[in-house]
């Protein structure tokens, strides 16, 4: 490897790699598919399952269609520049409806609260509801997150790092004056005197797999993609934009291989020569995108990094999915989150001990409010999604407890407001840590790492492998992180790293 100039000015490949292998067709390796190809590089596509998206796919439930994982889509436009990269566009091609609101939460006290990434909508809501200290505070907020995402957007979230030293420069001053090495819940605080409502902008924590009191404020990024840029649904569900970029990529030339695993890759002298799938076929590369779990590739590459400590993983979930015959009551929104009074507990629980929330605080997602088509007419879909805590914390048998378990979510719905939801199902799937396990998820948990200090901007693993200079990664796992935003950027700094900088043609 050398340094080589671009945008983020990280380590490139020596020489041009004309024809790369990405393995996985989930969101990072799609997005690493059309950029690279925008770069006019070949690219073959390989990935294990029938259809693309991974974690962010859709799949069939009976006569229902629901989300394999993600449901929540935030910064299309991260999407649109994989598409622009080949000349096409999302909006081309994925239709997308934006949500207002953007949820609505639930509280123990009976009281609701309507979130809408409307700036005069959310400031009027937060008046009624906590008064006009708090809507001025709204005010204060939106405009800190504001200028938080733009100091991080490009040269924390979208570069790589070769080194903690690429920090260092004006933007690091001004994401230190804005107390972005601070505490997520402390500082959301300043704004709120009503619990609810610092709720409501500090939950997303749980996105990176850390409580709002250790979270780095720095992640209030995440509360402005929610609730400033907004949130949308793309018609189809989440697998419809993995489809897209399928097909953006076989019409750019890139040969897409589905139902093909990739069981070893073929290296010498550092670099890796092919790769290899399941039916013998050898495929030659000059690079190879490793776009899967991160424990995956290292056991491709028959490596491990180097750390002083061992990478934690993020809490799990406990998925709920079901096909209903009719709407039960209460379930109006396409999304609502029910928060149990035992808040700050939950993550003492779900985090540190292993345990199930003894208060449950569920995100319940019913996406034919938005798209009926999604159900058999007068039908509903709803995913009822329960933090939990990874394999590597708790020791729970899912496989005895997850029927019981399943049964005090249907039944914490019902003292919330959802009556009747047990009636209406007509079809269902639950998904525990162990089912995570067995799809390949490390510990359990389709979150990846948690996003400590240790394991953020350049301290988590990087997308470059020690001894390999034609291997790159992409995902969850590496750089940036977790969430749909960071994993199509990860696709993009991977295409970087072959390419150089951005997607000019050379």
């Amino acid at each position: 490897m050398r340094r080589r100039s671009s945008r983020s000015d990280a380590h490139t490949m020596d020489g041009r790699a004309e024809h790369v292998v990405v393995v996985g067709a989930g969101l990072s390796g799609l997005s690493a598919a059309l950029h690279l190809l925008g770069a006019g590089r070949q690219v073959t596509l390989v990935e294990r399952e029938a259809a693309p998206g991974g974690r962010a796919g859709s799949n069939r439930l009976g006569e229902f269609t629901v989300d394999a994982g993600a449901s929540v889509l935030t910064m299309p436009a991260l999407l649109d520049e994989a598409f622009a990269a080949v000349g096409e566009s999302l909006a081309g091609r994925v239709r997308l409806a934006r949500l207002d609101p953007a949820y609505r939460a639930h509280f123990a006290d009976g009281r609701s609260i309507t979130v809408h990434s409307d700036a005069e909508a959310m400031e009027s809501e937060i008046r009624r509801v906590s008064g006009p200290a708090d809507a001025q505070g709204y005010r204060e907020l939106r405009d800190w997150l504001t200028r938080l995402y733009r100091v991080q957007s490009e040269r924390f979230i979208g570069a790589n790092f070769d080194s903690p030293l690429d920090l260092l420069g004006a933007d690091l001053v001004k994401l230190t004056l804005l107390g972005g090495f601070g505490r997520l819940g402390p500082r959301i605080g300043r704004f709120f005197r009503d619990e609810r409502v610092r709720r409501l902008f500090s939950f997303q924590s749980l996105y990176a797999g850390v409580s709002p009191a250790t979270a780095l404020a720095a992640y209030g990024v995440i509360a402005y993609m929610d609730t400033v840029a907004g949130v949308y649904y793309p018609h189809g569900g989440m697998g419809a934009v993995a489809s897209a970029m399928r097909g953006a990529a076989e019409r750019a030339g890139a040969d897409v291989r589905m139902r093909t695993d990739v069981t070893a890759l073929e290296s010498g002298s550092g670099h890796v020569r092919a790769v290899r799938t399941h039916t013998g076929e050898r495929i030659p590369c000059d690079a190879v995108v490793l776009a899967v779990e991160l424990d995956s590739a290292y056991r491709l590459l028959g490596t491990r990094p180097r750390r002083p400590v061992a990478l934690r993983p993020s809490p799990s979930a406990v998925v709920l999915d079901a096909g209903c015959d009719a709407a039960p009551a209460g379930s109006t929104d396409h999304h609502t989150i029910y928060f149990g009074e035992q808040w700050n507990r939950t993550f003492d629980e779900i985090i540190d001990e292993g345990a199930l929330m003894s208060d449950p605080s569920l995100l319940v997602s019913r996406p034919t409010a938005t798209e009926p088509a999604l159900a058999p007419h007068g039908r509903e879909v709803i995913s009822v999604l329960a933090p939990a805590p990874n394999l590597s914390v708790g020791r729970i048998d899912w496989q005895a407890t997850g029927p019981a378990y399943a049964e005090k979510i249907l039944a914490t719905l019902e003292e919330r407001g959802m009556r009747g939801v047990r009636d209406v199902i007509e079809v269902s799937r639950l998904r525990t840590p162990h089912d995570w396990a067995a799809q390949g998820f490390t510990a359990g948990t389709p979150f990846s790492l948690a996003h400590t200090l240790p394991q953020t901007g350049p301290f988590r693993p990087r997308n470059v492998v020690r001894g390999f200079g034609n291997a790159v990664l992409a995902g969850c796992g590496t750089t940036p992180g977790v969430g749909i935003p960071p994993v199509v950027t990860s696709g993009k700094l991977a295409a970087e790293r072959i390419t150089g900088s951005g997607n000019r043609q050379p």
